[in-house]
C-alpha cells in the first residue's frame, strides 16, 4: 500500500498564499515537494529552506504553467530529483477583475491560459508516469465563484475557474481506469497576498464583510484549504474522484446568504 513517504508532490504557484500552505502541509505529511513559482524565487526558496530545515524534502522550480514546454521541463526536473510525480496540485492562478464594458481581451486570455490551460498542461505532463504506475492524485484549485457566488467584476475569473472545474470531472473519467483520482477544492474568500490591496484598512474591512457572510463567521486562511487538499492527495482517498469540495465556511447557502 502506498504511504506518504512514497509520494512526490508538485504544487504549482507554491511559493505564496494557499500554495505555500499546501506545499508545507504535504511536506509535513512526508511527501517530497516541488514548489513551483513564476517570478518570486525568494518566496519559493525560503519555503524550501524551511521544509528542509524541518527534515523534509523539497526543491523550487520556476515555470510558467501557461507554457506547455516549460511545464514538461519542470516535471522532468522533479523526476530527476525525487522520482515521478504522484501528486499534482494545480494551484497557480491569476485574477483580473473586469466587467463587460471594461474587460481587456489580452488580460482575459492570459487568465484562461493560466487558470484553465495550465491545468491541461500540467495534467498531460504527469499523466504518463501516473498511468504507468497505476497511481496518482490530482487536485485542482477552482473557486466558489465557479459554483455560483458572485462579487462585482469577477465574472470572467469565475468562467476560467468553471472551466477548470469541468476539466476536473472530465479528466477524472479519462484517468480513473488507471487508478488516478482527480478532484477539486473550491475555496471561499481566503486571506492571501493575491487579494490583499495596498490599503490595509480597506482590506481588513473587506475581509470582515465577506467573512460575515459565512456561516462560521470568518474569512478563510490558507491552512483551511491545505487541510482539504491533503485529504484528496492522501493515499487513503483512493475511492474519491470527480468531486468539487467547497471550502468556504458555509457561504454556499443561497437562501440565507
Amino acid at each position: 500500500m502506498a504511504t506518504w513517504r512514497d509520494q512526490v508532490a508538485l504544487v504549482t504557484g507554491g511559493g505564496r498564499g494557499i500554495g505555500r500552505a499546501i506545499a508545507r502541509r504535504l511536506a509535513q505529511e512526508g511527501a517530497a515537494v516541488c514548489v513551483n513559482y513564476l517570478s518570486r524565487a525568494d518566496a519559493a526558496e525560503s519555503l524550501v529552506a524551511d521544509i528542509i530545515g524541518n527534515g523534509g524534502r523539497a526543491i523550487a522550480v520556476a515555470a510558467d504553467v501557461a507554457d506547455d514546454a516549460a511545464v514538461e521541463g519542470m516535471v522532468d526536473r522533479v523526476a530527476a530529483a525525487f522520482g515521478p510525480v504522484t501528486i499534482l496540485v494545480n494551484n497557480a492562478g491569476v485574477s483580473h477583475k473586469a466587467t463587460l464594458e471594461s474587460y481587456d481581451p489580452d488580460k482575459l486570455d492570459h487568465m484562461r491560459q493560466v487558470n484553465a490551460n495550465g491545468v491541461i498542461h500540467t495534467t498531460r505532463a504527469v499523466m504518463t508516469d501516473m498511468r504507468r504506475q497505476k497511481y496518482g492524485r490530482i487536485v485542482n484549485m477552482t473557486s466558489i465563484a465557479a459554483l455560483g457566488t458572485t462579487l462585482p467584476g469577477n465574472a470572467f475569473y469565475a468562467a476560467s475557474k468553471a472551466e477548470a472545474q469541468i476539466l476536473t470531472v472530465r479528466f477524472a473519467m479519462e484517468l480513473g481506469p488507471f487508478g488516478i483520482t482527480v478532484n477539486a477544492v473550491a475555496p471561499g474568500f481566503i486571506q492571501t497576498e493575491m487579494n490583499r490591496g495596498a490599503d490595509e484598512q480597506a482590506w481588513k474591512a473587506t475581509a470582515q464583510k465577506i467573512g460575515a457572510l459565512a456561516m462560521l463567521g470568518r474569512a478563510g486562511e490558507p491552512d483551511d484549504i491545505a487541510n482539504a487538499v491533503a485529504f484528496f492527495a492522501s493515499p487513503d482517498a483512493g475511492w474519491v474522484t470527480a468531486q468539487v469540495l467547497a471550502v468556504d465556511g458555509g457561504r454556499m447557502d443561497y437562501i440565507g446568504r
